[in-house]
Parts: C-alpha cells; sequence; structure tokens
C-alpha cells in the first residue's frame, strides 16, 4: 500500500545528522556497507554555495537563507538560486518553505524570486539592493536515492567540506535526509538503520545557522534555556511537545559544541538542558504516553561522565579559586600543594572531556536521541488513555497551575524535613524542577506567585548547593592523594557552610 503522498509545495522535510568522531576520508565506504545503502549506486556532486544578506542580517532575523550554488566545476557549472523561510530551530527535523530556480550565473536574480514570498519579504526592493555575501559553504556530496516497499522515496547525502566567513573556516561532516515521497517517519526509519553502526548526534543547525554563527565568532558557545511562550489557547500535549523540544535541543545542540569546545560552561548546559528535559517530562508525564518514551538507558555512561567533568570544572573553576590566599597564607609549601593540586584538576578535566567524547562515539547513543527526536516529532498524535485522556482535556492554564501548586507543595513538605544533607539533597532537587517548571509555564502562572515561588527555589538550591561543591571539591582533592591537610582544610569549610536552609 503505497503511503500518502505529500501536498505538492515548495517545502523541503529534511532530518539532519552530525558524525561525532567519523573519520571522513572512509565515511562513503562506511555509509555504502550500511545494508539500507548497500547494491545502491550513490552519486556525487561538488556543491558551492554563496549565502546573502544584508550587513544588518535582515533576512537571518526573519529564519531565511537565500544562496546561489554553483553546482560541478568552475568549468561547467550550473547555477541555482534559492530561497528558504521558516523552519523549527529546536529540532534536527526541519519542514521550511523552499523556492529553487535556475539563474544563467553567479549573480542575484530579482526576477528568480518572483514565484517566492519574497515580495512580501521586500516589498519596495530596497532589501534586494542591500544584499551582500556573508558566508560560503563549499562541500562534496554522496549521494544515495532510497526506495522503501511503501512507496516512500528519501535522498540520503553526506556533506563532507567546509564552511568560510572571511578568514575563519569551520568543517562540514553531516549526513542529510530529504524526503521525496511518502511521510517523515521514512526519514527516521532508514536513519535508525545508519545508526546502528555510525555514530551519529541530532543536529539542530543547518549550514545557513553554522556560516552566520562562524561570522560573528558565535560557533560552538553554550545554548542557554530559551523557554517558549505558551497561549492558554494550545492543548496540554502541544504545550508538552513545545517545552519538551526546547530543553532537548540545548542538551542536543551543547552536546554537538562539546564535540570541539573546551568551554565549562558548554558542559554546563548541557547538563542544565539534560535536567529541564528530565524535570519536564515528569511535569507533563499525566498526559504523556508513558510506555512510547524511548529509553535513557543508552544515555547513562554519557550522562555520567558529563556529571564528573562538571564537578571537575566546577571545583577548579569556581569553589576552590576563592580558597586559594586563606590555605596559603603566606606558606610556599601551602602554595606549592595547591599549585600542584590545581594542575592535577586541571588534568583530570581534560581526560574526563576525552571520556565524554569517546561516550559520544558510542551508536547506542546516537540511536538514542535520535529516538527521543522522533518521540517528540509525533507527540502531539500519540493516543492517551485512561487518566491521562482526563488529564490532557483540561486547559492549558488551569492544569499548569495545578501542577505547579502540587510542585510547591511536595517542595514544602521537602524543606520542613530538611535536617540533614541527604534531606536537604532531596529537597535542592524539588527545587530545581519547581524552578524548571515555573520557567517553563510562566506565562500561564499567577505572576506574582511564580516570582515569588521561583525566587525561593532558586535561593535554597543556591545555598545548599554551595555546600554540596564544597563537600564535593573536598572530595575530589582527597582522591589525588597529594596533600592530606589540603584535604582536610577543605573539609573543613565545607563542615562550616552546612546549615539548615
Amino acid at each position: 500500500m503505497k503511503p500518502a503522498a505529500r501536498p505538492h509545495s515548495p517545502e523541503e522535510i529534511e532530518l539532519k545528522l552530525a558524525l561525532p568522531g567519523a573519520n571522513p576520508s572512509s565515511l562513503a565506504k562506511q555509509l555504502a556497507r550500511s545494508p539500507v545503502l548497500a547494491r545502491r549506486q550513490p552519486t556525487h556532486q561538488h556543491l558551492h554555495n554563496v549565502y546573502y544578506d544584508t550587513p544588518e542580517q535582515h533576512l537571518r532575523q526573519q529564519r531565511i537563507a537565500l544562496r546561489i550554488r554553483r553546482v560541478g566545476s568552475e568549468a561547467k557549472p550550473k547555477w541555482l538560486q534559492t530561497l528558504k523561510t521558516g523552519g523549527r530551530s529546536d529540532s534536527a527535523l526541519s519542514q521550511r518553505g523552499e523556492w529553487e530556480t535556475p539563474v544563467p550565473n553567479a549573480n542575484l536574480s530579482l526576477k528568480a524570486l518572483n514565484a517566492t514570498p519574497w515580495s512580501g519579504i521586500d516589498p519596495d526592493g530596497s532589501l534586494f539592493q542591500a544584499l551582500a555575501p556573508s558566508f560560503v559553504t563549499s562541500f562534496e556530496r554522496t549521494i544515495w536515492l532510497v526506495r522503501k516497499r511503501d512507496g516512500s522515496v528519501v535522498e540520503v547525502a553526506l556533506d563532507l567540506g567546509h564552511i568560510v566567513a572571511g578568514d575563519k573556516t569551520t568543517p562540514i561532516c553531516e549526513l542529510e535526509f530529504e524526503l521525496k515521497a511518502g511521510q517523515p517517519a521514512a526519514l527516521f526509519d532508514i536513519a535508525q538503520q545508519i545508526a546502528r553502526t555510525l555514530a551519529v548526534l541530532p543536529a539542530t543547525m543547518s549550514k545557513a545557522e553554522r556560516g552566520y554563527a562562524l561570522a560573528q565568532d558565535g560557533l560552538d558557545t553554550p545554548l542557554r534555556a530559551q523557554p517558549p511562550r505558551l497561549t492558554s489557547e494550545l492543548s496540554v500535549l502541544a504545550a508538552a511537545q513545545r517545552v519538551l523540544s526546547e530543553m532537548f535541543c540545548q542538551f542536543t545542540r551543547n552536546l554537538n559544541a562539546l564535540r570541539s569546545s573546551d568551554d565549562p560552561e558548554v558542559v554546563h548546559q548541557a547538563r542544565v538542558g539534560w535536567r529541564r528535559f528530565k524535570s519536564a517530562s515528569r511535569l507533563f508525564r499525566p498526559v504523556l504516553a508513558l510506555d512510547a518514551m524511548p529509553s535513557r538507558q543508552p544515555l547513562q555512561t554519557l550522562l555520567s561522565c558529563l556529571g564528573e567533568l562538571r564537578d571537575i570544572d566546577v571545583a577548579r573553576t569556581e569553589t576552590l579559586p576563592p580558597l586559594a590566599e586563606a590555605y596559603a597564607a603566606g606558606n610556599e609549601r601551602r602554595a606549592q600543594a595547591w599549585q600542584a593540586m590545581t594542575q592535577a584538576l586541571t588534568q583530570g578535566a581534560e581526560l574526563q572531556r576525552k571520556a565524554v567524547r569517546y561516550a559520544l562515539q558510542e551508536p547506542s547513543v546516537g540511536a538514542s536521541l535520535l529516538a527521543t527526536t522522533q518521540w517528540l516529532e509525533g507527540l502531539t498524535a500519540s493516543p492517551t488513555a485512561g487518566d491521562a485522556v482526563t488529564e490532557s482535556k483540561l486547559s492549558l492554564r488551569r492544569w499548569s497551575r495545578r501542577r505547579i501548586d502540587r510542585l510547591h507543595a511536595q517542595f514544602k513538605r521537602a524543606l520542613k524535613d530538611a535536617c540533614d544533607p541527604e534531606s536537604q539533597h532531596r529537597a535542592r532537587i524539588l527545587a530545581k524542577r519547581m524552578r524548571y517548571g515555573i520557567e517553563a509555564l510562566r506565562s500561564l502562572l499567577p505572576k506574582k506567585r511564580a516570582q515569588r515561588w521561583g525566587q525561593q527555589a532558586t535561593g535554597l538550591q543556591t545555598s545548599i548547593g554551595t555546600t554540596r561543591d564544597l563537600m564535593q571539591a573536598a572530595t575530589l582533592v582527597a582522591r589525588l592523594e597529594l596533600d592530606r591537610g589540603l584535604a582536610e582544610f577543605l573539609r573543613g569549610v565545607a563542615a562550616g557552610s552546612v546549615a539548615r536552609p
């Protein structure tokens, strides 16, 4: 039975994956051995693209990309002008408008934009006149066309090359799965078959977005939380999809940045993204089909490595530096011990960062992240049963207030019983969950109450967190076995900071 044909429209539906740890020179051969691509004859193209925008980046601000593409060699080129609009920035699956028109040469053509939405973007033509080259992408593309028995057709493209913006450059090494016929599930099916043996990562940034970031020295910078604004007209499931997608994007984009960035904040924001995602999964659990949620077990090694790296980073960059002078107190031997400790922690961070990057090269990690991406895409279509049906029929505003009220009641009970480190840790976890929930649903909650409860949660989280960080730093230093007095000093500082919240 053939799948329903996609509506005829200038729309591109594409799944994009990064390839951590891959060897570009052998990637095409490795992919060709994958059962889903074996015995399919690939084709090859050299693609050279120049992207245009105004100096103020008007197109980027509207999530629009305009490029001139040269296909083939400089001696026998074929020129294409492409306009792309819209598209989400929080998923590896993108659906956006695309208008591609042959043009006679490498110059932008206003005439070629006649059959596109350009007239609404640039009604008086002034924007077109201000366009100038912004950056260039140049890569070799290997293409396999996969026709499935159900009639779906997917183009699998391996792109290897680079992006150039001024004197800056960054590599391109990614897989794109473009839907030519059928439903988006076909993209995930083929991608999962490849992910069984090849490490992948969902990639939420297009080449254009990476080019803009490179031009502004913003590539691989930490992505912080950007909670979507929710309206009361949304269903609870639709709100869950938006909230969870943004949080999962924060996690995966920082994982991608971590492949080349040594910035401790990238590690921090990856862990924040994951904690927010876990917290929101619990928050929306009453309306989710829990049996359809992908297993998180394949991610446990990666998450453990991230946690250990973050502990070392916090100790060496935040917790310990303010204590250096107090410990040394003018004593040369103590100063040398502190310096040795600092060097050992730096080396430990480097080794642990390598462990994280090695974990990202495990195929099961990418397969799990890919499965979660697909689950999020189909969330609003997931069937609900039992109590979930009742919950999902509540208005989003009413549902949000009920859930946060319940979280606050749990937090109050935990705070009342927080008389020892273990119970204080439980209270801190609930404080995080309440803060993340308030941040996600803020536009639907009573303003003053949300602000008061959010500040209360943040204050407790910070105070208990400071003590926890001191204790963790003392444990890390003790493991180094460098100086017994130093570890005892840190334990004393930690013990002195313990206080009932």
